[in-house]
């Protein structure tokens, strides 16, 4: 399963009324790590599917959600568990890293 996009029109039904958990990628064109990160979110995505959803949230496109939810600085990852964030991770990192942070959070 691919990366899914998320807006303003489908944040509530995708991720805050996800029945799995669900990582939002706050993310911007123009960001490097940002882009950087993209390949293995793709890979992780696909490793797993059916444990949790992974969804990119552009932060030009969205900015009310980025308020929101407090995003300072990019990319953040939050994890969503039921409606409400479990977790969040600021800043670029390694695919093994973050296939670590979403699988400890998903078992």
């Amino acid at each position: 399963m691919a990366t899914v996009t998320v807006t303003n029109s489908n944040f509530q039904a995708d991720v805050l009324d996800s029945a799995e958990p669900v990582v939002v990628d706050f993310w911007a064109e123009w960001c490097g790590p940002c882009k950087m990160i993209a390949p293995a979110l793709e890979e992780i995505s696909a490793q797993y599917a059916g444990k949790v959803k992974i969804a990119k949230l552009n932060i030009d496109e969205n900015p009310e959600l980025a308020a929101q939810y407090g995003v300072r600085s990019i990319p953040t990852l939050m994890l969503f568990k039921d409606g409400a964030v479990a977790d969040t991770k600021v800043g670029a990192a390694p695919k093994t890293a973050l296939s670590a942070w979403i699988g400890g959070a998903v078992a």
